[in-house]
């Protein structure tokens, strides 16, 4: 694992073209060899452009690849699948940020689409043969068709992905596949959401009890919903409004206070006034990862979030159902379109009283300092969720502000900071506006009544690109996370490992509410030392569960591994403990038992 043989990747290259090749031979090869010749001379145009539309598809996704591989150091897969339903956004990303790709890609395209219609006839056209020779070759060219597709004779299943992995690199793993059979597979392969018998399976009644091991909780509700138990304050106290400022993209090695690049001078002061989380992880690469644990807290599940799930729009617990029951406002302030990722549907279905976004900046009638690609400005986020927060009166409320300026293309208002680098379009420049949106925010703040009863939590959805040499790149799950309220004291530190799905916990402890909650995650503040710090972090299909420096790694279709982590860089191969492998396994059955049953829930 540690030195992976780079001769390999040709061979493996080599299998996946054979097996997609082999799929897309199948129809041609049926038709020539059942259909008589005059009959078949109906079908030339057919092969002509079946043939072409492959072969385009085939050079539409290897010229896309390399660009996707720069934004998520592997090839095309289910990511590319998902953007294609947001052509606005998308459209105006590859305008701003990749238009000479963009240029290239259309003029090779075009080169390529004319030579193959002007030669298509001589190349794509079936010749004239009898049954004499095709009927005897049928039987066979079928067989070694099936072999191919299949990718083996041997195994159980057919060749997928995961045997594509023979280093601890994931980045080469995926060089030995092709990039339409990458996207092809993951469109196959919705089929399947929810399933989690390719990492393995376990009784539920156990895949729970293993994950109450890793709940400070010792007294659980009895019922159907398997998770549920009371939250009270420790001690009385007033019961407090709630903001979440949940940051795109911004990852601890751009933030100065976690020891990464100096962008962010205002997170760094405001770290003084709270409690700053050092050693958290976030649990997955996408936006909606973020949302699905600072939201609800639910156990992470390789096949999607549940933001996106149709069993999860209605009935689903959040912290905005928990509270909204306790009589607070509560709201989603976005400063783009909250239909991104089904976000809209999944919150107001799911206690969120109040969605705020786009348009509505648009119809308010204010001048604002910015309008880009993903919507308005992260200021322009502050100042509406300020106004909004402070016309609330003596209403308590609990609020979600999602920011979108350090997002690809990384458009920003001028004049706002010194630059970090040149030119201004960049990532480190746009997380030093995001820095500074937050010192907007917390300025506003600060001058209105409600800041003095109110929790504030400025935390990461993920981080930017998640690339590295290892299965899991830990150290792009590191991220960063800070809670000032009044009931937390100010200038400390926690550093012990902890995950993204424990900070809703950890507030929902300290907002002075009760109430039952399903949430899995712990309330870190109240945590006895001796515990073992645990998180959960998804790359594509590849679940990491970690526990101090031990970490199992669990694929699809594929053998437990399990490494000590050395450092966030360091992965080192050890023995696999079976339990703790059972117990990786657990959060994922549960996940999906959780979701399918719908019993995440309080009532």
């Amino acid at each position: 694992m540690e030195n992976p043989n780079y001769g390999q990747l040709f061979l493996i290259g080599l299998r996946f073209d054979l097996i997609l090749m082999s799929y897309i031979a199948f129809l041609p090869t049926v038709l020539i060899s059942l259909l008589p010749d005059s009959v078949l001379k109906l079908f030339k145009k057919f092969f002509n452009f079946y043939f072409i539309f492959f072969l385009f598809l085939f050079l539409l996704m290897e010229l896309s690849t390399l660009d996707f591989i720069n934004q998520y150091d592997t090839r095309p897969n289910r990511l590319f699948l998902d953007y294609l339903i947001y052509p606005k956004e998308v459209v105006g990303t590859l305008l701003k940020s990749y238009l000479p790709s963009l240029i290239i890609t259309i003029i090779l395209l075009g080169i390529a689409l004319f030579f193959a219609f002007k030669h298509g006839k001589k190349i794509f056209y079936p010749q004239e043969s009898n049954y004499k020779t095709k009927l005897p070759l049928f039987l066979v060219v079928v067989f070694f068709l099936f072999w191919g597709a299949r990718g083996s004779l041997t195994s159980k299943r057919p060749i997928n992905a995961s045997n594509a992995i023979f280093c601890s690199d994931q980045m080469t793993n995926s060089l030995g596949l092709n990039s339409l059979y990458t996207v092809a597979f993951a469109a196959y392969s919705m089929k399947n959401e929810g399933d989690v018998k390719k990492y393995g399976k376990m009784d539920e009644l156990e895949a729970y009890t293993r994950v109450k091991k890793y709940m400070d909780v010792t007294e659980f509700v009895p019922g159907e919903v398997p998770f549920l138990h009371l939250q009270k304050p420790h001690a009385p106290q007033p019961k407090y409004n709630v903001v979440i400022f949940l940051q795109e993209s911004l990852g601890a090695e751009y933030v100065g206070c976690l020891n990464g690049l100096p962008l962010t001078p205002e997170l760094d002061k405001l770290s003084k006034e709270g409690l700053l989380f050092t050693n958290l992880y976030c649990t997955g690469t996408r936006s909606v990862r973020g949302i699905e644990q600072v939201t609800a807290g639910f156990l992470p599940n390789p096949s999607e979030s549940i933001v996106k799930l149709g069993g999860s729009q209605q009935g689903f617990f959040t912290l905005a159902d928990a509270f909204g029951r306790q009589n607070y406002d509560t709201s989603f302030i976005y400063g783009g379109m909250a239909n991104f990722d089904n976000m809209a549907s999944f919150f107001n279905g799911n206690g969120f009283k109040n969605i705020i976004d786009e348009t509505d900046f648009d119809s308010d009638g204010k001048k604002y300092a910015m309008k880009g690609t993903w919507g308005y400005s992260d200021e322009d986020l502050a100042v509406k969720a300020n106004e909004y927060y402070k016309n609330l009166g003596n209403k308590p409320f609990f609020s979600l502000m999602f920011s979108t300026s350090n997002h690809e293309p990384f458009e920003f208002p001028d004049g706002r900071i010194q630059l970090y680098e040149q030119p201004k379009n960049t990532v480190h420049n746009a997380m030093k506006y995001a820095d500074f949106s937050i010192g907007k925010f917390f300025e506003l703040a600060k001058k209105e009544a409600y800041y003095k009863n109110t929790i504030f939590v400025v935390i990461a959805d993920h981080n930017t690109r998640t690339y590295g040499k290892n299965l899991v790149p830990v150290n792009k799950f590191h991220i960063p996370a800070l809670i000032i309220a009044p009931n937390v004291e100010k200038g400390i530190t926690y550093d012990n490992l902890a995950s993204q799905m424990d900070i809703p916990s950890t507030v929902l402890a300290l907002s002075g509410i009760t109430t039952k909650t399903p949430m899995p995650g712990r309330n870190l503040l109240k945590l006895p030392k001796e515990t073992k710090g645990r998180t959960i972090m998804l790359f594509h299909e590849t679940y990491a569960f970690r526990v101090e420096d031990d970490i199992v790694i669990l694929n699809p279709n594929a053998k437990p591994l399990q490494f000590k982590v050395k450092s966030d860089t360091e992965l080192v191969p050890v023995a696999l403990n079976e339990e703790l492998a059972k117990d990786a396994l657990a959060h994922i059955v549960a996940s999906s038992n959780l979701y399918k049953k719908r019993v995440y829930k309080i009532d």
